[in-house]
This record gives structure tokens, C-alpha cells and sequence, in this order.
């Protein structure tokens, strides 16, 4: 059977695991950036708090992807818990990161316009703050989003959800006859949608930051 004509016959189990993988990426990468950003917050002001919470978050991309699931496995089971601590904790660092770094590339004159016109330490962050961080956030976003498309694969390793399962059953299967078909298929589809994603980012980034900022960020 030719590579398409498995992919035909298989449509639907693709397009399943395909989702599955899109939702647990996503999924993942929405506390990864809710924790980063509040550590980020958290930790900006302080060269040491910053340099220990980049430090910190650094760790988990010391430990090999496979490693840390199965180092999962025994405490928190398979299937999805171990999927998602493991996605979290590989998406922090850039995130974090990323949201350190422009945080504290913000003006400090800008900030203190808006603290002599009255704005609240709350409403300077949300209004002034965060808006002119969020360039080098979104980057740190989509940096950890290719990251952990490539790493939500290994989630198979622990009956997690997504085309790594179609990888690890081609690659358990070598020498039978759609072996090969199930290898290039979960792979292709991981590179399909991580260009999506990212694609979706650059939309993002056009729809909700400023031109002048772009520009002055190219």
C-alpha cells in the first residue's frame, strides 16, 4: 500500500489523533503561558529573581522528554496527567523568558508618564506594561509551541493523545508492510500542524500588535 492510499484508508484515525495532538498542545500552552507570564511578573524587577526563575524553569529542558514521562508514570499514572506536566513544564522557559526580557525592555519614562497622570501600579501594567512586553511574549509563545509539538509525540510513550501514536505503532511494527506509512504519517502531520500553529501566531501578532511596535521590533 502507497504512503496516500494509507493515509486515505486512515483518515479518519488521523485526523482523530491530529486533534487530539492540537488540543493537548494548546491546551498545555495556555498554563504554560499563564504560569510563565506570572512568574515572569513575579520576578522582572529583581536581576536575581529573574536570573533564578529563568534558572529554574531552564532545569526541565535538562531532562531528556522520555525520561521525564516515564519519571511520571509511577506518580501521576498514564495517559493525560503525565502529558500535560511534562508539556508545561518544557513550554515555561521561553515564555518565561522571553516575558523577563521585555518586561524589562519596557521605557521607564513611558511608566512614569502613566504614574504622573494617576494610573494605579495595576493600570500601568495592564495598560502600559504588558501591551508594550507582548511582541517578545508572543515570540517566547510560538518558540515554545514548535518545542512542544515535536515533544507531545513522546506523550505516546505513556497512552497520551496524539500522532505519536501513530509513530510509536509504525516504529513497534518495523518490517511489516505500513510501518514506514505510519512513521511519516504521524511525522508529517506533527510538521503540518506545527506550521499551522504557527502560521495562526503570525495572524496573531498582525491583529494585536501595534505596526509601530512591529516595526520598531524588526
Amino acid at each position: 500500500m502507497g504512503f496516500w492510499e494509507y493515509v486515505a484508508a486512515r483518515h479518519q484515525q488521523l485526523l482523530t489523533d491530529a486533534l487530539q495532538h492540537v488540543g493537548a498542545v494548546f491546551q498545555c500552552m495556555v498554563i504554560a503561558t499563564a504560569l510563565g507570564v506570572a512568574i515572569a511578573l513575579a520576578t522582572y524587577r529583581s536581576d536575581w529573581a529573574g536570573d533564578l526563575a529563568v534558572a529554574c524553569t531552564s532545569t526541565a529542558l535538562t531532562v531528556p522528554s522520555l525520561a521525564l514521562i516515564g519519571l511520571l508514570i509511577p506518580v501521576v499514572g498514564l495517559g493525560v496527567p503525565p502529558t500535560v506536566i511534562a508539556l508545561v513544564l518544557y513550554g515555561l522557559l521561553p515564555v518565561v523568558r522571553n516575558a523577563i526580557v521585555g518586561l524589562r525592555g519596557v521605557d521607564p519614562a513611558l511608566v512614569d508618564a502613566a504614574r504622573g497622570i494617576g494610573m494605579s501600579p495595576a493600570a500601568r501594567l495592564v495598560r502600559v506594561e504588558l501591551p508594550l512586553a507582548w511582541p517578545p511574549i508572543l515570540t517566547g509563545i510560538r518558540v515554545a509551541t514548535q518545542m512542544l509539538m515535536g515533544i507531545a509525540a513522546i506523550a505516546a510513550y505513556a497512552s497520551g493523545p496524539g500522532l505519536g501514536n501513530e509513530i510509536f505503532r509504525g516504529i513497534a511494527s518495523l518490517g511489516s508492510a505500513n510501518a514506514l506509512n505510519q512513521v511519516l504519517a504521524g511525522t508529517l502531520g506533527i510538521v503540518v500542524l506545527a506550521l499551522a500553529f504557527d502560521a495562526a501566531y503570525v495572524l496573531l501578532g498582525r491583529l494585536t500588535i501595534p505596526r509601530g511596535i512591529r516595526e520598531r521590533a524588526h
